[in-house]
């Protein structure tokens, strides 16, 4: 229908209905879905009076619902000829098109748009030009259909002429919502039938190359020929068209984002060389993701981006206090190291900022600290507490069971899938090149047929050499003297030596039953409270309670297992409020077995420690100071024989036999007669057999152990002790004095036998603990056997010297 024979008259105010990735053009009859609930209410108003509307594109389809600014300023006034809704609620309606409008002001925009709009009317064009742009674009739209629709290319062979055969094409032939809107928005019919005749060319020509390329091979590939070809014709397509110049606008922006990366000389170069092998490879080749990822890598690191504020000495002594308790010396030693950091930064001394290698001694960077303690005592959220006194970004990367040196260092990139190693992974993610940095469990790091991964971590930690870590994947040196490692570990002893060498070490002791008081009132049980969504005040957890979680339930060095057990009461409590029972709600001592269970600890010494033949001793392990019990029996055998259970170590063994040895040779000296051990079987056990152990500590509660079987006396089960033997009954110091005491003192034990030259060790020990139990400090093992049995040799002496029988 010609549009003549529409007897309408366009009103100066309609409706505005956004279309979504589609043009609506005059002259043509087309079905759109309604959805949205402001649109469905505008069709059902229209219907209700004169059917018109304005139909205008949306600039973008993703805008929802779409306002003026919205919207393209030309569209179609159309008229709505039918509507069906279907069985999924959207409203199929059949519009006309009847003219082109300009949209003008937006008076209302509420329950739908409703604006002024202008007719549009087109320019016509006569003359030859005209109709020779009209055969041109007839052919043309008839030559790309004849294989994929003849049938509209034959419609379109009879349609009329000007702006009939404009609007059949424009709106038969899939273009893209952009290039429809251009040709709506041309002035002239002219001008309509030069834009459609460009984009058909466009079209034409794509065919024809696809066409060309098809031809060329279609015979005899094998299937890798076949995808070497398929790239070759997308190579070709692409340059006839000119889209390789959107590939070169990417590089450019790559480029330039390069330039801006704030990338050092070594690495700028290697990004030059590294973006024009880009340019010279197909975009279709493998190799080409793997140099554009490489040049993303560089462009993403941090190289030049600190992020720490001005240093305040006493804000970092208010929040390290804030967030833990006690741990004095850790706070001070930290206070030390950001008092000295201050003062460099503010007097100018900026280590590492000449690119000459640092001399001898030289140490650049900031130095690596190493937080060594039993779990739960705060290590980790010590870290995050510095970091928020620095005003520092924090990032964590965990070591446990890490055996590939690549995880460190990065993979080369010949291998599918490589990428920086974690390290510079961690870096890219916190977007700053001054982080703390915290590597935990430092002592789990395991070998294997990868590499030995703490060899990597030597230039990651050492100062001298971390300004220029080089990864494997980026090829080129990157600065990490700026970040700030911290390392946690359990046991110092499984840390390479070369690697220790690199850190400083700080170690965190246990923590006191006063001290897990102390922080399950202050820190845990409030940040409990606000995670289970309670008020403070709507539980209460009294000191009784607390006291015996941490004895009876939870015997530890740190507070891990409290927390935990805390977690478990508020959990049921947090219950009892959700249930409708009205707060305070008070967990007392005496309801822990309902919320808890039975104690799993309790006071076994006394038990274990009422024969002859058992001694208490103490042991250091990776979670902190442990109480260990020495059995020993003897039994008649044919041949003298030393049996030793309970998963001992070689060191332990070795401190078994030297026990032996001594009481045998000094039987004399204690009235024992040598001739007791002939033909007899003694048996040494270590209860917990499941539970490796080892070192040489485990000496004098062996020979205490061994001496009170053969003497028939009961160790005091009130005393323990510790301490390495000699052969010539001397009792050397050992380690871990703080966690065996602390220990000792969990177990409720009161006396604690020492090396003496272990004394000093006593000056970490707090002063709640040293006030409740008693040290005795011994040279030798008899003063040892003297205060454990109330043993004294009859004579004095050493083994070696053992005198005739007959003295006294």
């Amino acid at each position: 229908m010609d549009r003549d024979d529409l007897p309408r008259e366009i009103p100066p105010l309609l409706p505005v209905l956004p279309l979504r990735d589609t043009v609506i053009f005059p002259l043509t009859v087309t079905s759109i879905a309604v959805g949205q609930p402001r649109s469905l209410q505008l069709v059902e108003d229209v219907q209700r009076t004169n059917r018109l509307l304005a139909l205008l594109a949306q600039k973008e389809a993703e805008k929802i619902p779409a306002g003026p600014m919205d919207l393209h300023r030309v569209g179609t006034a159309a008229v709505v000829q039918h509507s069906l809704r279907g069985p999924d609620g959207v409203l199929r309606v059949i519009v006309q098109g009847l003219e082109r409008i300009r949209l003008g002001e937006v008076v209302r925009q509420e329950p739908y748009l409703v604006a002024r709009v202008e007719r549009y009317p087109e320019e016509r064009a006569f003359g030859l030009e005209a109709e020779a742009l009209q055969r041109a674009v007839r052919e043309l739209f008839a030559q790309v259909l004849e294989r994929t629709s003849p049938e509209l290319a034959a419609t379109a062979q009879s349609a009329g002429t000007g702006l009939q055969l404009i609007y059949l094409i424009a709106s038969s032939y899939p273009f893209a919502t952009g290039e429809r809107q251009a040709v709506i928005e041309e002035p002239s019919e002219l001008g309509m039938l030069r834009r459609l005749h460009g984009l058909l060319q466009h079209e034409s020509a794509v065919s024809e190359i696809k066409e060309r390329l098809a031809t060329q091979t279609r015979e005899k590939l094998t299937k890798g020929q076949r995808e070497y070809i398929l790239r070759e014709q997308l190579q070709a397509i692409r340059k006839e068209l000119g889209e390789l110049e959107s590939e070169e606008g990417d590089l450019r922006e790559l480029s330039e984002q390069l330039s801006k990366a704030g990338l050092p000389e070594e690495a700028k170069k290697e990004a030059d060389r590294e973006l024009e092998r880009l340019r010279r490879v197909p975009p279709a080749s493998p190799e080409h993701g793997v140099i554009r990822s490489y040049l993303e890598w560089l462009r993403d690191l941090p190289w030049n981006r600190p992020t720490g504020a001005r240093i305040d000495v006493g804000r970092a002594r208010e929040v390290l206090d804030a967030d833990h308790h006690d741990l004095e010396r850790v706070k001070e030693r930290i206070l030390e190291y950001l008092a000295v950091k201050k003062l460099r930064d503010e007097r100018g001394v900026r280590i590492g900022e000449t690119p000459l290698p640092p001399r001898r001694g030289e140490v650049r960077g900031e130095p690596i600290l190493c937080l060594v303690g039993p779990p739960g005592v705060g290590k980790t959220s010590l870290g995050q507490s510095i970091a928020r006194a620095l005003e520092r970004k924090f990032t964590r990367m965990s070591l446990g069971g890490i055996h590939d040196e690549a995880e460190i260092r990065g993979h080369r990139r010949t291998y599918i899938g490589a990428m920086p190693g974690r390290i510079l992974q961690a870096l890219r993610r916190v977007e700053t090149s001054d982080p703390i940095f915290m590597l935990d469990e430092v002592d789990k790091l395991q070998v294997g047929f990868h590499g030995d991964p703490s060899a990597a971590l030597l230039e990651v930690l050492d100062p001298a050499q971390n300004h220029a870590f080089v990864d494997t994947y980026l090829g080129v040196p990157f600065d990490l003297s700026r970040v700030l490692f911290i390392c946690t570990a359990n046991n110092m002893e499984s840390i390479p030596a070369a690697l220790l060498d690199r850190m400083e070490v700080i170690r965190l002791p246990g923590y006191t039953d006063e001290e897990k008081l102390h922080i399950a009132r202050k820190y845990v049980l409030p940040n409990l409270l606000a995670a289970h969504g309670l008020e403070d005040g709507e539980v209460v957890v009294g000191d009784p309670a607390l006291r015996q979680m941490i004895r009876d339930y939870t015997r530890e060095a740190g507070v891990r297992n409290l927390e935990r057990a805390l977690a478990d009461v508020i959990r049921k409590v947090a219950k009892q409020v959700s249930e409708g029972a009205r707060p305070p709600l008070e967990a007392r001592a005496e309801a822990l077995r309902q919320y808890l269970g039975p104690p799993r600890f309790f006071d076994e010494v006394s038990e274990r420690i009422d024969r002859p033949g058992v001694s208490t001793g103490l042991a250091w392990t990776p979670a902190g100071g442990e109480v260990l019990f020495i059995e020993a029996a003897m039994m008649e055998g044919r041949e003298e024989e030393l049996i030793l259970t309970g998963m001992l170590g070689d060191v332990m063994r070795e401190s078994a036999r030297a026990a032996l040895s001594y009481l045998r040779s000094s039987a004399p000296r204690f009235g024992i007669d040598a001739r007791y051990f002939r033909r007899k079987s003694v048996h040494l056990h270590v209860p917990a057999g499941a539970i490796p152990k080892d070192g040489p500590s485990a000496g004098l509660p062996m020979v205490v152990a061994l001496t009170s079987l053969v003497t028939r006396r009961i160790v005091d089960s009130a005393a323990a002790m510790t301490g390495e033997i000699t052969l010539r009954g001397k009792v050397l110091p050992v380690g871990g004095i703080k966690e065996k005491v602390l220990a000792a003192h969990r177990a409720g034990l009161r006396r604690v036998i020492l090396p003496r030259r272990n004394e000093g060790s006593l000056e970490d020990v707090p002063e709640e603990v040293k006030r409740a139990l008693r040290f005795v400090f011994v040279d030798s093992i008899d003063e040892a056997l003297a205060d454990a049995l109330g043993l004294h040799p009859l004579y004095a002496g050493v083994p070696e010297e053992i005198a005739p029988a007959t003295r006294h």
